[in-house]
């Protein structure tokens, strides 16, 4: 059994969806990052960065519980146990490992921030709402072109699919105007037919934030001084 820490962002919803896919038991533990919840003790014995989502397989290594953080290590490590949608080696498991890097590393982080500075910073700084909406058009064009003429992001589906895809379901929240990409379009609207992914994107959906967010919860999630008027 697979307990899930997790929160409705596109983070967690990459396990969630895998998880789904996988056809897996698992148990849903909220971690309600808009309250701090990420930062109780307990939490951090399983996760130091203070981040989420976290797993703890109950069934891990040499069958004793095992904790991994970090979405992108968590897909790998789920894949890789029951032999599923990432492959075992050759250029294939490469092909999906760097299309899972580019997300972590460039389209999570990215389109993370043109949110920000586009929905929730306290300033409307013109500089930084350009700049990163501006990048998440350069990187929904590099999408947008590996997907032509192909099915999926790097052979057939993979954690590499079920990784980008939660990132770019509010486009217009990013500065993108989907119909300028068709290919990711029609890429993001197969993935969101499967049962699995409805069911993935269905975890806590009652938590799913429809507001803007509170002072309150932008001191927790972000860090007080950030916001602090000099």
């Amino acid at each position: 059994m697979i307990d899930l820490y997790t929160w409705p962002t596109p983070n967690g919803f990459k396990v969630s969806i895998l998880l789904e896919e996988l056809g897996l038991p698992y148990n849903v533990i909220p971690v309600d990052i808009g309250k701090g919840a990420q930062f109780e003790p307990d939490y951090l014995k399983l996760n130091p960065n203070n981040k989420m989502p976290t797993i703890v397989d109950n069934e891990g290594p040499d069958g004793r519980p095992y904790a991994v953080m970090e979405s992108g290590a968590i897909l790998i490590y789920l894949a890789d146990k029951h032999g599923k949608f990432l492959p075992k080696g050759g250029e294939a498991r490469y092909d999906v490992l760097q299309w899972l890097m580019w997300q972590m590393g460039g389209l999570g982080p990215m389109l993370g921030q043109a949110h920000h500075f586009l929905q929730y910073a306290p300033e409307k700084i013109e500089y930084a709402m350009n700049r990163y909406s501006n990048e998440a058009n350069r990187l929904y064009g590099v999408l947008n072109k590996r997907l032509t003429g192909r099915d999926y992001v790097a052979g057939d589906y993979s954690i590499a699919d079920m990784a980008i895809m939660p990132w770019l379901r509010y486009p217009d929240r990013q500065g993108v105007d989907i119909e300028q990409y068709p290919e990711v379009k029609r890429w993001r609207e197969s993935l969101e037919a499967r049962p699995a992914v409805q069911k993935g994107l269905a975890v806590l959906a009652e938590h799913r934030r429809t507001g803007p967010i509170t002072d309150e919860q932008r001191e927790v999630m972000f860090g007080k001084k950030q916001y602090e008027k000099r």
